[in-house]
């Protein structure tokens, strides 16, 4: 099974620039999850009559969301963090917003997992946004695939809007304590693993120079100096049934590429 995940900065951008259909011609995924679809579910349509798509949208038009695009249709579906969750950690006291009405989590139930797909809000550049990641967002989310875990194994994937430690990142040292590497950014990154969560990527490659983000501007994307910032994460449990965990920095579109991983399950 080839499950695959993307921030597409926009699917009616990618799927007019003719970036989508091809990619998943090519590349067969079983499950595709996507963020920042910034787009209301009537306004998808991937023209991909093999799969079943879920979206979870932003009430803010052409913000955020989240979807799910699966050649299997899942046993169950969820849109966002469970009301207790939510009512536990209180997200409405920041200058952007409540980030559960965002379309930023989406989850399906499988018959040996949950999958759950997320796109977790960034800290700003003025960092206003930390407090709603290091009090709220962050532990709310683990507190969520925790739950989840007591029935079945997790794996949840996605842009979350850090680079884990220094080889997440090309250039580490002028970019400590900004957006996307700040200490309690890499501590919320930390608490998953904490967890027993596992970080696919890093079963299989170490060291840098492996990135799914880059600017627009100075050439970044061809010279290679980026961030790793989209991941893969499953259950303990699930480790050893994966066979690879990919970047595909070829994959054109948006200013992420997409990430994957493959189980034998």
């Amino acid at each position: 099974m080839k499950i695959y995940s993307w921030n597409v900065n926009g699917i009616r951008a990618v799927i007019r620039k003719d970036a989508l259909k091809p990619f998943v011609q090519s590349e067969q995924p079983d499950i595709l999850c996507l963020q920042e679809t910034k787009a209301q579910p009537e306004e998808i349509d991937p023209g991909l009559p093999e799969y079943h798509a879920y979206v979870n949208s932003a009430e803010k038009k052409g913000y955020s969301g989240t979807a799910i695009l699966s050649k299997t249709e899942p046993i169950t579906t969820s849109h966002g963090l469970p009301e207790d969750i939510k009512l536990g950690y209180d997200m409405t006291d920041n200058a952007y917003g409540d980030p559960n009405t965002e379309g930023r989590v989406l989850t399906a139930e499988y018959e040996q997992f949950y999958l759950v797909t997320v796109y977790t809000p960034n800290a700003k550049e003025d960092l206003s946004r930390i407090p709603l990641r290091r009090d709220h967002w962050d532990p709310a989310f683990l507190e969520y695939c925790q739950l989840l875990e007591l029935t079945k194994p997790v794996i949840f994937c996605g842009d979350l809007n850090v680079a884990h430690t220094e080889l997440d990142l090309a250039n580490p040292k002028p970019n400590q304590g900004k957006k996307g590497f700040t200490l309690e950014e890499r501590a919320g990154f930390q608490h998953f693993l904490d967890a027993g969560f596992v970080d696919t990527f890093r079963i299989f490659t170490q060291g840098n120079g492996f990135y799914t983000w880059w600017s627009n501007f100075g050439g970044a994307r061809s010279r290679n100096v980026g961030w790793r910032i989209d991941y893969f994460l499953v259950s303990a449990s699930l480790k050893d049934k994966i066979t690879a965990a990919e970047i595909h920095p070829a994959v054109m579109g948006s200013d992420h590429c997409p990430v994957s991983i493959t189980l034998d399950i």
